[in-house]
């Protein structure tokens, strides 16, 4: 399988040699436990882009495992990016999701660079967790899979998204801050009203007001 390189780490280390990351203080949201699962989150100002989150949990005294890395640009009109690893019980599953809350389109040729990265490892089986409301607007060029041997190409898939997204960052169009975190609240909104995996798990364990606060301010620095 090979040892996992902890995504939390390596996007900040990746981000810190271009950007300065100030971070937040969180308080009590910062640790959170929950019927055998314990969160930790870190959030953080990305000067001159935009927002990161690091969300982390484990449960099962370790057996399932799970590292979540959120990206929400504000200065430059760029796709919203989550990274997600997860391990359960000896498989492993890497997602990599951008989507599309430009405001306008995002040139043809960044999206190939990232589905050139998705047909390296074409041989992997595909993840599917069915269907939800962010589909329509979540780019072909994502990436979705799970295996028990793969935990290295994994490794190398998750980096390398994060590296060209860094560096089409260099050269994306700048924007409208204000425009562009509302896109981010809106994206933001949707998942809270219709849902998805974690959003859920994490409503169910520690309510509502909780959960809008970890999702809204936290994960993607989207509250008023």
């Amino acid at each position: 399988m090979g040892e996992h390189i902890d995504i939390g780490y390596m996007c900040l280390d990746a981000i810190r040699s271009r950007y300065r990351i100030v971070p937040f203080d969180i308080g009590d949201d910062a640790l959170m436990k929950a019927k055998g699962m314990m969160f930790t989150t870190e959030s953080y100002e990305v000067e001159g882009f935009g927002h990161l989150c690091v969300l982390r949990m484990k449960a099962f005294a370790g057996l399932m495992k799970m590292e979540t890395v959120v990206l929400a640009p504000e200065h430059k009109d760029m796709p919203l990016l989550n990274i997600d690893w997860v391990s359960a019980f000896g498989s492993e599953t890497q997602i990599v999701e951008l989507y599309d809350i430009q405001l306008e389109d995002y040139p043809a040729e960044y999206l190939d660079a990232f589905a050139k990265i998705k047909d390296r490892d074409s041989d992997i089986p595909e993840y599917r967790s069915g269907d939800h409301w962010y589909d329509d607007i979540k780019y072909a060029c994502s990436y979705s899979k799970k295996d028990r041997k793969a935990g290295m190409r994994f490794n190398t898939a998750a980096e390398s998204y994060l590296k060209k997204y860094l560096e089409q960052a260099g050269t994306a169009k700048t924007c409208e801050a204000s425009m562009k975190k509302a896109l981010t609240r809106s994206f933001a909104e949707q998942l809270i009203s219709q849902g998805g995996p974690a959003v859920d798990q994490v409503t169910k364990l520690f309510g509502e007001d909780i959960a809008r606060r970890l999702i809204m301010r936290h994960m993607y620095g989207a509250d008023e």
